[in-house]
């Protein structure tokens, strides 16, 4: 079963991290399988293509550039969504990708310099889309980071619900548990009274 921190926090009354609340879950024995929470993310940031034109020596590559707000870069990008204009996610030399599991290095590519990269759905693991790069509403300012650019500041609990434990197949159940457990109290329900036909 798959719940957010905000949908809990509606039935509990914590100031308890997302992580400690994991552990917690486990003790009780509502196994965590994943803790999806994409603060990390904050590292990328909303970038505007201002320029791009065909690498000379590919026939799929771009040369881009690409300005995140505080300086521009240059960056080859293989992305048929990719148009000048467009805003998208970037990372810079060093920032570890999560899709990929590398850490981005300055390099050339086909002998063109490349500082960075417009990161697509897959890259960052939000989806296994990779068909482009992700483009972001162009009201959005550049520099600003991916997770209040994307939305991702709600990380995501998933645990394992055995058979007897179908009193924790909604999310009023396991803040009960939790708040049992002392790591909060439980929100009373705001419920409306309904009136009898």
């Amino acid at each position: 079963m798959k719940f957010s921190y905000s949908w809990l926090l509606d039935h509990l009354d914590t100031s308890h991290s997302p992580e400690i609340i994991g552990e917690t879950l486990t003790n009780i024995g509502l196994e965590l399988e994943s803790l999806t929470d994409y603060s990390s993310y904050s590292q990328f940031v909303v970038a505007t293509v201002t320029d791009f034109k065909k690498h000379p020596n590919a026939d799929r590559l771009n040369i881009c550039q690409v300005d995140n707000g505080k300086k521009t870069y240059q960056v080859i990008c293989g992305a048929p969504n990719v148009k000048k204009g467009m805003k998208g996610i970037f990372a810079t030399d060093g920032m570890f990708i999560p899709g990929t599991e590398i850490t981005l290095k300055k390099g050339k590519i086909r002998g063109e310099v490349s500082e960075g990269m417009l990161l697509s759905e897959r890259e960052l693991k939000l989806s296994d889309d990779h068909d482009g790069i992700i483009e972001v509403n162009k009201d959005i300012q550049n520099g600003i980071d991916a997770v209040k650019a994307l939305d991702l500041n709600d990380p995501i609990f998933e645990i394992g619900i055995t058979p007897n434990r179908g009193d924790c197949l909604g999310v009023r159940g396991i803040a009960r548990d939790l708040a049992a457990k002392d790591i909060g109290k439980l929100r009373p329900l705001d419920s409306k009274k309904v009136d009898k036909v």
